[in-house]
């Protein structure tokens, strides 16, 4: 038979490429020869302009890159800055940071599970997310008075302290989003038609994710447990006793599971932060007006719901960065779509696309 071999492209227009992002396909009938992507529509140059401002200024811009996860975003500058000035932040603000980060990362994956229903297909699960991350965002927007870009941490710890009866709704909400998970399952977990889109498809070992340098979940369902809450303990994170998911078949299957698993484990760290959170102290250290980080490098990751979110800091002594640099896992995780399309069949493409959790931000920043 004679065949033809053809272009399409895939996007960019958003819905179902999770942001402004355009695969230029080469199909021949159904089956997939050759995938391009194509990045750059949403690159706003945050690490240039981000040379040009002081510390503290730098934060909203964190905000934006990947903007489903800010507060992790937040945490991860801070956290660089922090270790090059040698600060130490008070107890009660460490304590704060990790019940939002890990409250951001059940946020995080509650969109991803609605939106990736949304993408193969099913439409009441994305209701379902977004009414329960609502209840997420309603709590931050108390907290810092806005509902997706934060700007809520500070270098020596964050910007306001919770306000009266913030921490009982936070407690109230954890016991909420464990009694909605099983709904989620009842959902979706068992669905046939689910099953067959998602079980078998997008598969790749572990030697493969290395090479890659994948990181979070897309690493962690071929086997390979690694965690930097765990590994290299950050913050407060060797305090609480938490679980890191792990699955051994590398397909959009183990990668639904695990971003699953991973709420019940941050629901039960959150849970932990509370009890032992201090009833009062400071929730910002004593540092200069004007920072000045002594001249030096130094590179810091956190453990971001998309995998490792890393930032590279090098400072000449001044007011503002010489150099910074992110590593961030949407752009590193997305490296390996070529190789997993490379002779799927079209059907399965935004299966596998939506199971690698890019958030375009993260991926231009």
């Amino acid at each position: 038979m004679r065949t033809e071999e053809m272009l399409l492209n895939v996007g960019p227009q958003h819905p179902s490429t999770h942001g402004v992002f355009r695969l230029v396909l080469k199909i021949d009938g159904e089956i997939i020869r050759e995938a391009t992507p194509v990045i750059g529509y949403l690159h706003r140059g945050t690490e240039k302009l981000a040379e040009d401002l002081p510390y503290t200024q730098i934060i909203p811009y964190t905000d934006r890159m990947d903007y489903v996860n800010a507060m992790n975003n937040n945490h991860a500058v801070v956290l660089a800055v922090e270790t090059l000035m040698g600060v130490e932040v008070p107890e009660r603000a460490e304590y704060l940071r990790v019940i939002v980060t890990e409250l951001n990362r059940v946020a995080s994956h509650l969109v991803w599970f609605g939106t990736y229903l949304l993408d193969i297909g099913a439409m009441s699960p994305f209701l379902y997310a977004f009414r329960d991350r609502e209840k997420i965002v309603e709590l931050f927007n108390e907290l810092c008075g806005a509902r997706l870009t934060y700007n809520y941490m500070r270098v020596g710890g964050v910007k306001w302290d919770a306000p009266e009866g913030w921490l009982d709704q936070a407690r109230e909400l954890v016991g909420y989003l464990r009694g909605k998970l099983d709904e989620y399952h009842n959902l979706v977990s068992g669905n046939e038609i689910f099953l067959s889109r998602v079980k078998g498809i997008g598969r790749y070992d572990a030697a493969t994710a290395i090479q890659y340098g994948l990181s979070g979940p897309s690493l962690r369902c071929t086997g390979v447990k690694r965690d930097l809450r765990k590994d290299q303990s950050y913050s407060l994170y060797d305090r609480f006793e938490f679980d890191v998911p792990v699955g051994t078949d590398g397909d959009c299957y183990t990668r639904f599971n695990l971003r699953m698993e991973e709420i019940v484990q941050s629901l039960a760290i959150v849970e932990q932060a509370l009890e032992q959170i201090p009833n009062e102290g400071a929730v910002m250290a004593k540092v200069p007006r004007v920072l000045r980080p002594p001249e030096g490098e130094v590179y810091v990751a956190v453990e971001n719901p998309r995998g490792e979110l890393g930032v590279h800091l090098v400072s000449k002594g001044k007011d503002k960065p010489w150099r910074i640099h992110w590593k961030r896992p949407s752009f590193s995780n997305l490296q390996i779509l070529p190789h997993l399309l490379q002779g799927e069949n079209v059907a399965n493409l935004i299966a596998i696309l939506g199971a690698v959790d890019i958030v375009l931000g993260d991926v231009d920043a």
